[in-house]
């Protein structure tokens, strides 16, 4: 059963999303090989995941070849803006002023990110 509302990807399922993301169209198999370069994923349990991620509408299953190959439903810009979109709501009322400065406090930014988050901010004020 897909889900109408924003998706929201367990920890595991994000470690698949980011190699389809990677990789593009995958089977299990090529997923799975992908996973155990960064941590122990046995074949059965990314297959019995990715499964439940097709019932999610979190990617998309292509059974016309033997082995089913699997792509994300979603670019992982437009799942990012769900997660935040979430996040926002949930976590801190819709204030976004809040969600950066926790961000920001959270882990200290580079001086490059902080001169990429200005530009940003100029940008969307219309700044130059």
């Amino acid at each position: 059963m897909k889900r109408n509302s924003p998706l929201k990807p367990t920890d595991a399922e994000l470690a698949i999303l980011r190699v389809l993301w990677q990789r593009g169209r995958s089977t299990v198999r090529e997923v799975t090989e992908d996973l155990n370069r960064v941590q122990r994923t046995g074949y059965t349990t990314a297959l019995k995941i990715m499964q439940i991620m097709t019932d999610k509408g979190l990617v998309k299953r292509d059974e016309t070849a033997r082995s089913h190959v699997y792509e994300a439903a979603l670019s992982e810009d437009e799942t990012q803006q769900q997660l935040v979109r979430h996040l926002l709501d949930r976590a801190f009322g819709g204030a976004a002023f809040k969600l950066v400065q926790h961000a920001l406090a959270a882990k200290k930014a580079t001086p490059s990110e902080l001169a990429e988050i200005r530009k940003l901010i100029n940008d969307m004020e219309g700044g130059s």
